[in-house]
């Protein structure tokens, strides 16, 4: 005897019972949809990750190579490329990057979780047009105020020194990090900093022992989009900076353009050197990052 849909009453509770052609029909569609999910995403990942293969391949051809076998693997593998690239001024280049990318997400770190912090624990007068005088800057765009920073840095004696960089990356990183960061602290239980005050904790040690600590993944967030966005900015660097010795990757890059005008191996390893330290940031982070951004988007 077969049941079909027919509900069987225990306890008030009504139980439906499913016939097995059904549960099939349920299971292949969704494995159907899993598999097109799956069809996809590998699609959109061999987009992403084959420039990036190319790029790196292309940096260990000769130009005859590179032309006439552009999507082919090297007929020889010139590893000189990557040196030659590096001793043409990109080990430099690279250097004056990282000094200046890792004291730009230092600075905005620590000044945008205080902020952060600030401004999601503590009431007081005018709280909303600070935070709105704030999320403001986030309306600004840098080449608006080219020529005014242009004069301050000059006035203030930092032009073509590292800071003349630094500053400006740190006030146009701020506001966007304060608001990510603010949003997520907003979403950590009150309850455990009212017990840390009962237990003789003050507002500095409440945010360096369980807000910072909570928050990491905000904080790793901020620290990838800031970097990835000081990295690869060019026109500070271009317009604040004059010697050569101090120049980043972006404008050192262009400058080793005109250097190897012809040698298009040497151009790409130089390119494939300066995107290495972002996508390995990224690979390493990747789960604080996305964890960062889901759990901050809850509350605020």
């Amino acid at each position: 005897m077969t049941i079909k849909n027919s509900p069987i009453v225990q306890s008030n509770h009504v139980i439906e019972i499913r016939p097995s052609g059904q549960k099939n029909s349920t299971k292949i569609k969704d494995r159907i949809f899993q598999t097109v999910v799956l069809i996809w995403f590998s699609l959109f990942a061999l987009v992403i990750i084959y420039p990036i293969i190319w790029l790196g391949l292309s940096g260990l051809k000769s130009n005859s190579d590179f032309f006439l076998n552009t999507w082919k693997l090297p007929e020889e593998w010139i590893w000189s490329n990557y040196q030659a690239a590096w001793d043409a001024g990109i080990g430099q280049f690279f250097f004056n990057s990282v000094f200046v990318t890792l004291v730009s997400v230092l600075v905005v770190l620590v000044l945008g979780s205080m902020a952060a912090y600030g401004l999601s624990r503590f009431q007081f007068k005018g709280q909303n047009l600070l935070l709105v005088l704030i999320l403001s800057g986030l309306m600004l765009a840098p080449q608006v105020s080219l020529i005014p920073l242009y004069k301050l840095l000059q006035g203030l004696g930092l032009y073509n020194t590292y800071w003349a960089m630094i500053l400006p990356y740190v006030a146009f990183q701020l506001p966007f990090s304060i608001f990510l960061m603010r949003s997520y602290f907003l979403s950590i239980p009150r309850e455990l900093e009212e017990s840390a005050i009962i237990d003789g904790c003050n507002s500095w040690k409440v945010y360096r022992h369980i807000i910072v600590p909570m928050g990491k993944p905000i904080i790793t967030s901020c620290a990838l989009l800031t970097g990835m966005n000081v990295w690869n900015e060019f026109m500070f660097a271009l317009v604040f900076v004059e010697d050569s010795s101090l120049r980043t990757i972006p404008v050192g890059l262009m400058n080793l353009r005109s250097q190897l005008n012809t040698n298009f191996g040497i151009q790409l390893a130089g390119l494939a050197i300066s995107a290495l330290p972002m996508i390995i940031a990224y690979i390493l982070f990747q789960k604080q990052f996305v964890r960062g951004l889901t759990a901050g988007s809850v509350k605020g």
